[in-house]
């Protein structure tokens, strides 16, 4: 059964989601990032500028089939799935909203900020992954970085 963690209370989502990124590339893990198309057009920009040492190759989801089975991040807009994706292996949720095809994935990493509303729809799908059985794991950042 899919693995889920809630990572609470991110003070920046896409620094968070720069650290993991790099982080699960060092692992070989290969992570699709679900999110808005801003947001992932931010995240985008941040991972060629994060850490001169430490890239991390990502791509979009719409890249040629070829480039899609090579690259360990890829971007997905919105919250469903596309039907070409390569690999199951991580979700890597920034956006809002349950991303449809997420028991797919081995594992799942929800990314939840300090914004009230951000919050507020994080348990609507803990909730729902909850009402599924889904086994959920909570890490509240803002206890780790005191």
């Amino acid at each position: 059964m899919t693995e889920i963690a809630f990572h609470f209370n991110a003070s920046d989502k896409l620094e968070y989601a720069c650290r993991l990124l790099r982080k699960a590339f060092a692992n070989s893990a290969r992570v699709v990032v679900a999110g808005e198309e801003q947001q992932l057009h931010s995240l985008d920009t941040a991972l060629w500028t994060f850490s001169a040492q430490a890239f991390v190759p990502h791509c979009m989801h719409d890249a040629h089939q070829d480039q899609l089975v090579y690259t360990p991040v890829v971007f997905v807009t919105g919250s469903e799935l596309p039907d070409n994706m390569a690999h199951h292996h991580v979700l890597l949720n920034l956006g809002q909203s349950l991303v449809k095809g997420f028991e797919s994935f081995e594992r799942i990493i929800e990314v939840v900020s300090l914004d009230p509303e951000d919050k507020n729809l994080a348990r609507k799908r803990w909730k729902h992954y909850a009402d599924r059985g889904y086994s959920l794991q909570r890490h509240d950042l803002a206890s780790v970085a005191s």
